[in-house]
């Protein structure tokens, strides 16, 4: 009988334990300041980058002009040694992810991974003079340059198409 004594005494401690410790995480939840809001995103500078791309790249190599502001530059990056890829993302005045991603590796290929799946739907709309189809998909929608040869430009992201289509206005290539 003394061995079940034991036993029982093991197991109240332990659950007296266990309790102690959530009463003080509780607490500390509470007690100590915690940020849950989003933060803004850190804006990069893309022009040297850039300017290293278009004499890198054997095709001319798309960025935007005259954009406002509150369009901000997130990330950059210029791989020549992995099919020339050229990618330049922001986030929009709405807070959503818009990116500038071309690149000279096969078509189909390239368009599935930068427009993370979206399919063709068939319609395309004059930007700036240039022809694009519209592309739609569960996580990106995106808009692609036509009549483009040796390389793909894709402007994809969460934003909306009208966000999208700023983007596509603003670029130019060089």
């Amino acid at each position: 009988m003394a061995g079940t004594n034991g036993k029982q005494k093991t197991a109240r401690d332990m659950i007296l334990s266990m309790g102690v410790i959530v009463l003080v995480a509780g607490f500390v939840y509470l007690f100590i300041p915690h940020d849950d809001s989003p933060r803004d995103p850190k804006a990069v500078d893309y022009r040297v980058e850039l300017l290293t791309a278009r004499r890198a790249a054997s095709y001319p190599v798309a960025a935007p002009e005259g954009l406002t502001d509150s369009w901000k530059a997130t990330s950059v990056r210029y791989q020549g040694d992995d099919f020339d890829a050229w990618h330049l993302g922001f986030h929009d005045p709405e807070g959503e992810y818009v990116a500038v991603e071309q690149s000279t590796q096969r078509r189909p290929v390239f368009l599935d991974e930068a427009t993370q799946g979206a399919r063709e739907t068939g319609k395309t709309e004059k930007i700036a003079g240039r022809t694009w189809t519209r592309y739609e998909g569960g996580r990106y929608d995106a808009l692609v340059l036509e009549g483009t040869k040796g390389s793909t430009t894709v402007v994809t992201g969460t934003a909306s198409f009208a966000q999208l289509t700023k983007m596509a206005e603003a670029l130019k290539a060089e």
